[in-house]
């Protein structure tokens, strides 16, 4: 963990955030929306120093007593709230750890900062508990969402919030810190990036993943024989990638980057554009038989597939359906 300068990308939103520190005008309440690995926590973790250091940096100076206690998550005015259950946070979470605490006053610093990761998680009745502090909070209580479904969120928090939204990252920066920062061969590090799609968490997870190349090969393999697979062959090959302990969302990233290039080479018959360059000749093959419509209905499938397994709905069932779509395109 490191400050502000050591955020790669989204310069907007940490620029906003130093604003606000240097004018004075920080907000009681803030969102920080995401997908996860954007960075959300690097963020609320650097905006936390800033507001706490003790040489009042906009960027956290990381040598005074309080930016090394944020620094080492030992900060008692700090707080991240702890869910008692798992992947649910209860109304009672928020009054025992939140409500009944913020009348107490900072310990040593200037704000006192609740920080609840994965808010999205928060129950109706959870949410409306936080509510009453949101509206009417001490002068030096600042409480920090972190959330990548923010479309969970009551109306009446989000209206109440500064939301910031985090965009992906330029794919060319997120190469050069794979570079520089990891040592990440040049070609190794331009596939990673690629793949990442703006996002620098995924992108580091890649580049450190010894399985990545497998997952890859195995996607691969999957295109090009999907048109000739008979139904109990799907099953078979779903229940291989399951096996292997592939992460599913990422498995299926790396077809949606397949089938956008596809149809990307359809579009421009540009092969410098591709994210697969090493694979044209197959690509070529597929943008010529298919139509537009039928790569555009796989692409969905494979959208639809993704949100089906993020609502942890059967997941061989979600398979067999995008196998389907792909055989039929």
């Amino acid at each position: 963990m490191g400050n502000f300068r050591d955020i790669i990308g989204h310069g907007n939103v940490i620029s906003f955030l130093q604003k606000a520190i240097e004018m004075n005008k920080v907000s009681h309440a803030y969102i920080i929306n995401g997908e996860k690995g954007c960075g959300k926590k690097k963020i609320a973790d650097s905006f936390c120093m800033a507001l706490q250091c003790e040489k009042s940096s906009v960027d956290g100076c990381m040598e005074c007593h309080s930016c090394k206690q944020v620094l080492s998550n030992s900060h008692p005015d700090v707080i991240h709230l702890v869910s008692e259950k798992e992947n649910v946070i209860g109304v009672e979470d928020i009054r025992v750890q939140i409500n009944n605490d913020v009348q107490i006053k900072p310990y040593s610093g200037k704000y006192k900062i609740y920080m609840i990761e994965d808010a999205h998680l928060m129950t109706s009745q959870a949410q409306n508990a936080l509510l009453k502090t949101i509206e009417e909070p001490p002068e030096y209580v600042i409480i920090l969402l972190l959330t990548s479904n923010r479309d969970k969120m009551l109306p009446t928090i989000l209206s109440r919030c500064v939301t910031l939204n985090l965009r992906p990252v330029n794919i060319e920066k997120i190469k050069a810190y794979l570079m520089k920062e990891m040592q990440v061969p040049d070609y190794k590090a331009s596939v990673c990036a690629a793949f990442s799609q703006g996002n620098v968490g995924r992108a580091i997870r890649l580049a450190k993943s010894e399985d990545f190349n497998e997952m890859k090969d195995m996607s691969l393999r999957l295109v090009r024989r999907v048109k000739d697979m008979e139904v109990h062959e799907m099953i078979e090959y779903i229940h291989q990638v399951q096996d292997k302990k592939v992460d599913l969302s990422e498995y299926l990233d790396l077809l949606l980057v397949w089938y956008r290039d596809v149809l990307m080479f359809k579009t421009t018959t540009d092969a410098n554009r591709l994210i697969f360059k090493e694979e044209i000749t197959e690509i070529k093959k597929q943008a010529s038989r298919t139509s537009y419509g039928k790569i555009e209905a796989v692409i969905e499938a494979i959208k639809t597939a993704k949100l089906r397994l993020e609502a942890r709905v059967n997941i061989d069932l979600a398979m067999e359906l995008l196998l389907s779509t792909m055989k039929e395109s």
